[in-house]
């Protein structure tokens, strides 16, 4: 680990963005060039301590979940990517198999989405981006590592808390989906990737996934109309569009309801409440 190479790299890119570019807004009284160590250390979901120890070269060497992260608060390209896991002493993740690396250009949608539920995916169901409305609507994904970062895993592993926010006549469709969604992942990513070992242990660790994989239904979902369940406001009816990048393998989800309906009265009021009881629930 090259803790120099490191620090002068990170300090060099926070320096070269504008709040502007990462979706935040400007103080009239603002001084700093480029953006804060707060504010990537926020959008990165990680203490500013920590970052700032990052850019001093006084951290330990970090992880590669936590790298992704400072690579999407930094809207890297893959090859400043690909560079930051080097300097940092791990090697880089193929491009067309690792689920943290998003595109800028679909980061650059996602920051402009602020008033309604998005997030952006993997390819595994794994939420690498969200917005406080999202947050709010599904819980603070972040907390989640391992296998349990996909929601096709938590779907059939954890039933009784992940399948809180479908009413209960809508948990078979969904299951369906997942399966046909991964299914398709495999297809893309082939039989020596995440995908198929997380095949392996959903096969190993639910008989509901076992049966539906024997159908062998394959398909992506580009949107969906659905009922949410949230805790303080109950039922939320939403449309889902979904935007995917060319290669299949990130795509942004929006959450919106028709104008002037109840739903979209809840969904305006997401951003009020923030991530309260249902992160805490699940």
């Amino acid at each position: 680990m090259d803790r120099d190479a490191l620090g002068t790299f990170l300090t060099r890119h926070r320096a070269g963005l504008q709040p502007s570019d990462v979706g935040l807004t400007v103080g009239p009284r603002r001084r700093a060039a480029g953006l804060r160590r707060e504010e990537v250390a926020q959008l990165a979901g990680m203490s500013t301590d920590y970052y700032t120890r990052l850019e001093q070269g006084r951290s330990p060497q970090p992880s590669a979940q936590i790298l992704g992260s400072v690579a999407r608060a930094l809207r890297l390209t893959p090859d400043e990517h690909d560079y930051l896991f080097r300097v940092a002493g791990l090697s880089a993740p193929d491009r067309h198999h690792r689920g943290d690396y998003v595109p800028p250009a679909l980061l650059r949608v996602f920051d402009r989405l602020s008033d309604t539920p998005a997030l952006i995916i993997s390819v595994l169901g794994e939420t690498l981006v969200q917005n406080e409305p999202a947050k709010a609507l599904f819980g603070d994904a972040s907390r989640f590592t391992g296998m349990e970062r996909s929601e096709i895993y938590r779907w059939f592993v954890r039933p009784g808390t992940e399948r809180l926010r479908y009413p209960e006549h809508d948990h078979e469709r969904q299951s369906r989906a997942q399966v046909a969604t991964l299914r398709a992942a495999l297809g893309a990513m082939g039989p020596n990737s995440r995908a198929a070992e997380l095949v392996r242990e959903l096969t190993r660790r639910s008989p509901e996934f076992t049966a539906l994989w024997d159908e062998q239904q394959v398909h992506r979902r580009f949107a969906d109309h659905k009922t949410l369940l949230h805790p303080e406001l109950g039922p939320i009816e939403v449309d889902c569009q979904v935007l995917f990048t060319e290669d299949q393998f990130h795509a942004l989800l929006v959450l919106t309801a028709s104008p002037g309906t109840e739903a979209a009265s809840k969904l305006e009021l997401l951003a009020v409440l923030g991530n309260q009881r249902f992160a805490t629930e699940r």
